[in-house]
């Protein structure tokens, strides 16, 4: 995919930062998207306040930069797939562990490499807003505090390392907005350096066991709410999101899942497991 380098791309970036959205309340962040190819025209898009995108392979971004729009690029921190362009220089570069058995063609990274820290500071995070990206969705930093306790010593740091990517992500783009998706374990470290943190998958989920869609139990449930919960009385400015999937072809059990969620406070969207299409509101 053409990426935009040079003075184009650094025009691009200027005029998103010029085109910012105004000052929000939390409430005025929704309806919000998440959405990860690039099929959908970007009028499909008008309509939201927030969209996270994938930074590879998203709708046209110009049409949606004078628009009251939050545009958020995705960055996989803790893995790579195999089918991102740089994943040949990653995998060489001695960053790539074992490959993660829930998605196949995406791998673990060793988040402690300076050369894994360097390429998200250095090069991804800059192309994603030389593109005209207002923020980061930072994923897949559930990832090494996994990995650390799989095996304390063969990982040891990983879960101090990934903190510490935040904040230097944060110190390197203070203008950026920066979202974060889980990664309860870091949150302690992290809550104030962003400014959303979303809850995936904590009030229902896919089953592959089950090839279905399922509610998450109401303690499991529970425990995720104290979580977030904590994290915002870190940090009284956090936004929480929460993004659930389930059946489009259910819309009473989706409106549930709105409306639980929201009654905890928190701007909720529904979707399909892929995220590869838009699923409205019912």
């Amino acid at each position: 995919m053409h990426r935009l380098t040079g003075p184009a791309g650094r025009l691009l970036a200027l005029a998103a930062l010029l085109l910012l959205p105004g000052s929000l309340r939390a409430a005025d962040y929704a309806p919000w998207v998440v959405y990860y190819r690039g099929s959908e025209p970007a009028r499909s898009f008008f309509d939201y306040r927030l969209a996270v995108f994938d930074a590879d392979r998203h709708p046209p971004l110009a049409p949606l930069l004078d628009r009251d729009i939050w545009l958020l690029g995705y960055i996989s921190m803790g893995e790579v797939e195999s089918w991102r362009s740089d994943f040949a220089a990653v995998k060489q570069a001695g960053i790539v562990l074992d490959e993660n058995q829930y998605w196949p063609g995406s791998y673990f990274v060793d988040i402690r490499n300076p050369a894994w820290q360097t390429r998200i500071l250095d090069e991804i995070a800059p192309r994603i807003r030389a593109q005209g990206f207002h923020g980061f969705f930072l994923d897949t930093l559930d990832n090494p505090p996994h990995l650390e306790r799989l095996d304390p010593v063969k990982y040891k740091g990983m879960t101090a390392a990934a903190a510490r990517l935040v904040q230097a992500l944060r110190q390197r783009f203070p203008g950026m907005k920066i979202m974060l998706n889980r990664a309860f374990e870091i949150h302690d470290a992290v809550a104030g350096d962003v400014d959303f943190i979303l809850g995936e998958a904590i009030r229902s989920n896919w089953s592959a066991e089950r090839e279905a869609y399922i509610l998450t139990p109401d303690a499991e449930y529970e425990t995720y709410l104290a979580k977030l919960r904590a994290a915002q009385r870190q940090n009284p400015k956090l936004t929480i999101m929460t993004l659930d999937y389930w059946s489009p072809d259910d819309p009473a059990g989706i409106r549930k899942i709105y409306a639980a969620q929201r009654a905890a406070g928190f701007l909720p969207y529904v979707a399909t497991r892929a995220l590869d299409r838009i699923i409205r509101e019912p």
